[in-house]
Parts: structure tokens; C-alpha cells; sequence
């Protein structure tokens, strides 16, 4: 499954969207808990869940008259692995050698002093 990455980066884009998803990253919530965990209005939730949805950051599954919404990690770790991951191992040979680099030994003949 590909996700569009401009979808999600706009998703991630607004501080409320954010905090939604940190919410449903400890478990899922209804739209109603989310509002009340939020403390914003329900209109205002419902739009930002979504675009959450559309970036198919949040999974829907109807539960009778409700709505529970999950978190779905997949678009994040695939940014990740796509943008991200590359740098990471840039940084981890970067401070590798740094540690080699502190750690040798002075060269003969210099005064150590």
C-alpha cells in the first residue's frame, strides 16, 4: 500500500492533528472522548480527523451509533523510513568516527604536555 506523502505532510502539518494522533497512539477513541480529551468542539475535531483520514493517518470503525477512530502508524513509518532512516545511518557513521577519531592514541613524537 502506498500512501501520498504530500497528504500525510499535511496532515502532520497542524498542532491539533498532532495532538489527536498522540491521543490515539496510547489507544483508540470515539470522536466524543477525543473532544473531551482535547477540549475542543466536536465540528472542529471531526474536520481534522478528516484530513487524519484522507492521509490514512486514522482508521475508522463504526461501532453502532459510534465512531472509533485508531491510529494508523503505517504513512508515518514509511516517512520515516524514507526520509529519515537515510540520515540516521549518516549520523551513526558520523559519530562512529568521531569516537575513533577521540579515542586514537597521540602520535609519536608530539609533546603531550
Amino acid at each position: 500500500m502506498t500512501h501520498d506523502d504530500d497528504a500525510v505532510w499535511k496532515a502532520l502539518a497542524h498542532p491539533l492533528r498532532r495532538a489527536i494522533l498522540d491521543v490515539l497512539r496510547t489507544g483508540p477513541r470515539t470522536t466524543g472522548e477525543l473532544v473531551d480529551e482535547l477540549e475542543t468542539g466536536r465540528h472542529v475535531v471531526m474536520q481534522h480527523l478528516g484530513v487524519l483520514r484522507e492521509a490514512d493517518l486514522v482508521l475508522v470503525e463504526p461501532r453502532g451509533r459510534k465512531r472509533v477512530n485508531h491510529l494508523n502508524p503505517v504513512p508515518i513509518q514509511q516517512i520515516h523510513q524514507r526520509w529519515v532512516a537515510h540520515y540516521e545511518e549518516n549520523w551513526v557513521a558520523a559519530l562512529v568516527n568521531l569516537k575513533h577519531s577521540a579515542e586514537r592514541p597521540e602520535q609519536e613524537g608530539q609533546d603531550v604536555g
